[in-house]
């Protein structure tokens, strides 16, 4: 299979334990309580540990958790980050960003370096 970053569709790959088309999802996932005060970090802490339990490659920056896998296995760790405030009985927030791009992989750590590719590029000029 050939990946060409710049074509409008790709080739999608078969997983071959499950047999079903995999398509790569980066996600910048959000889940937080709403109405429990100005400090919400304890909440936010919360959901982010079932996100890391997930196995799924991940990166928790000041807003979101940067997440990567299948789409079927990125939903199912999103709805369960959200899960783990809102059956403690908090209204909870979730916002999710997803990039879903069949024959890619490794997108967490390969976007930024063709950024800063870009970016070294234009400087040097």
């Amino acid at each position: 299979m050939i990946i060409d970053r710049n074509a409008v569709t790709q080739e999608v790959p078969i997983d071959p334990e499950t047999g079903k088309p995999y398509l790569n999802t980066v996600a910048a996932i959000q889940v937080s309580a709403n109405g429990v005060g100005s400090e919400v970090s304890p909440y936010v802490a919360q959901a982010v540990e079932v996100i890391r339990e997930s196995g799924l490659p991940q990166e928790t920056n000041a807003l979101f958790t940067n997440v990567e896998g299948d789409l079927d296995d990125v939903l199912k760790v999103a709805g369960e980050a959200a899960k783990k405030l809102a059956e403690q009985g908090y209204r909870t927030s979730l916002v999710l960003h997803m990039d879903i791009r069949p024959g890619f992989t490794g997108q967490l750590t390969e976007k930024p370096k063709l950024v800063d590719e870009i970016h070294a590029d234009k400087q040097a000029k």
